[in-house]
């Protein structure tokens, strides 16, 4: 399935240009605009996978824009800059960008650009989904060391005894661990 990609874009050839570049290498440009507070405005609907932005733009510039998108959306944003000066970089640093693109654009820039944006991407994304993974499991494992100290202090256990009864309470009943820990923890926190 190919990629959908929304294109902010003050200047109608440029937009038009990006637009041929990337459906002929393959994506689905689902949507196009001319300034910051439209791009806004279409991403609920649209969804895409990557935005393509201008810095300078009329209304709403492409920096702000960046910064707003990112703390609600988790889309990656390549911008397009006339301008390379280093203020544009940094301000570029603190928003979701992935790609940083001077013009002119031409597609031996553009392509390699957008491929590399939707990867690092996906592996950020990728590395979020672990981490919350571990976040979770290392709630979990919390959970259960406080309800083993629990049963030791309660009933005279060595850890290694409250473990095993704890286990087996959760096999008995087909209930995972954590979800036994937690009953141990109610039951006897009070």
């Amino acid at each position: 399935m190919a990629k959908k990609i929304l294109i902010v874009e003050d200047e109608s050839i440029v937009r038009l240009d990006v637009s041929l570049m990337l459906k002929e290498a393959g994506y689905e440009v689902i949507g196009e605009a001319n300034n910051g507070e439209k791009a806004i405005e279409m991403l609920h609907s649209l969804k895409p996978d990557l935005i393509i932005m201008d810095i300078k733009m009329p209304k709403l510039n492409g920096l702000k824009a960046s910064e707003i998108i990112s703390s609600k959306y988790n889309i990656p944003i390549v911008l397009l800059t006339a301008y390379s000066q280093r203020e544009f970089v940094d301000k570029a640093k603190n928003a979701n960008i992935f790609g940083y693109l001077v013009k002119p654009i031409n597609e031996s820039n553009l392509i390699p650009a957008v491929e590399i944006a939707l990867k690092q991407a996906e592996n950020a994304n990728t590395y979020k989904e672990k981490l919350v993974e571990l976040d979770s499991k290392l709630k979990s494992r919390k959970v259960v060391e406080k309800a083993k100290g629990i049963l030791m202090d309660r009933f005279q256990l060595t850890e290694e005894d409250a473990h095993r009864k704890m286990r087996k309470i959760s096999m008995d009943k087909q209930v995972p661990l954590d979800k036994i820990a937690k009953s141990i923890l109610t039951k006897y926190s009070s």
